[in-house]
């Protein structure tokens, strides 16, 4: 076997939906298990007294860890030129693009901070909450997650936009504030950092009520900003469910396209059946969904083909 092959099947075997056969099955499985087992790990690391007589297990734990997922990042970006959307780029370039992608950055985020606190002296409780970042490496398993990454990530203009909003509305709420309890209410609004904290949580309609407005224009002042509030909470929720929808639109789009290129011949076979069981899983589609979608599908060819006359044949306008 050449190198190309051997990195081939490396991307079939990491790669999801590129080969779904028994060994890549298997080798996401217990990467999925692994990363389990990470984050049940570090849980029961905070337990002092599982910590206490536990230490060097969790310690050869991590180091296992670390070394397996550092095997399969660099394992990733080496076949990351023979993906799809990397075919058309020098290797250089592909293998750039994907160490920049989210998916990417979650893998090296996974291992990096084990590396840093060999060299840096870390705070055994940041480390641990650094480390908890693993989870996310779930998200290139599960459709769900993969689709909130994707909206997270065609949707960032909007998103930064709102939460600019969201910032002036924090600054002009925290002035207000200051400027009409200052003088009764020293202690929780004497300046503007102090004042953020009420911004805060009337701005998300949180409300807890250990700091209030005394004055009736700090009330009428306080009302106004929670009403606002809850719109401006409500916009980045907007944008999310907006793009979700138009993330599962783009999936049945991309099974149509799949669809119709099976059904060019008229009928779909048995490895054309499993190509389409496994890329509704891949793409995160229901049972029903697909069939539904299917269906149409044939219903839209037989009433586009041309009708012919039962005696004769021949095509009938």
């Amino acid at each position: 076997m050449n190198e190309t092959t051997i990195r081939k099947r490396t991307a079939e075997l990491l790669e999801q939906g590129l080969r779904a056969d028994r060994p890549s099955r298997l080798v996401n499985l217990l990467l999925i298990l692994l990363i389990s087992l990470n984050v049940i790990a570090i849980f029961l690391e905070t337990v002092d007294s599982i910590y206490a007589q536990f230490a060097q297990a969790f310690w050869y734990f991590e180091v296992f860890s670390v070394v397996v997922f550092t095997i399969e990042y660099l394992a990733r970006v080496w076949s990351s030129i023979d993906r799809q959307e990397s075919s058309n780029s020098s290797p250089i370039a592909g293998r750039i693009r994907y160490m920049l992608s989210p998916i990417a950055l979650v893998d090296l985020i996974a291992i990096l901070p084990f590396y840093l606190s060999l060299y840096i002296a870390i705070d055994l409780r940041f480390l641990r909450v650094l480390r908890l970042l693993r989870l996310f490496k779930l998200t290139r398993y599960s459709p769900a997650l993969g689709a909130l990454l994707d909206v997270i990530q065609k949707e960032s203009e909007a998103l930064l936009a709102a939460f600019v909003v969201l910032l002036m509305m924090l600054v002009i709420s925290t002035g207000g504030i200051y400027l009409l309890e200052n003088e009764l209410q020293p202690e929780t609004f004497g300046s503007m950092p102090s004042s953020m904290w009420w911004a805060i949580v009337t701005l998300t309609t949180v409300g807890y009520g250990d700091v209030v407005p005394v004055t009736s224009l700090g009330k009428i002042f306080g009302g106004v900003i929670g009403l606002l509030g809850i719109g401006m909470i409500a916009l980045p929720a907007a944008i999310m469910a907006s793009g979700f929808a138009e993330n599962i639109r783009g999936r049945k789009q991309q099974y149509n396209h799949y669809l119709q290129q099976f059904l060019k011949d008229g009928i779909i076979d048995e490895t054309e059946r499993w190509k389409l069981e496994e890329l509704r899983k891949e793409l995160g589609l229901d049972s029903d969904e697909a069939l539904q979608l299917l269906h149409d599908m044939i219903q839209q060819a037989r009433h586009m083909a041309p009708k012919t006359c039962p005696h004769c044949g021949e095509t009938m306008d």
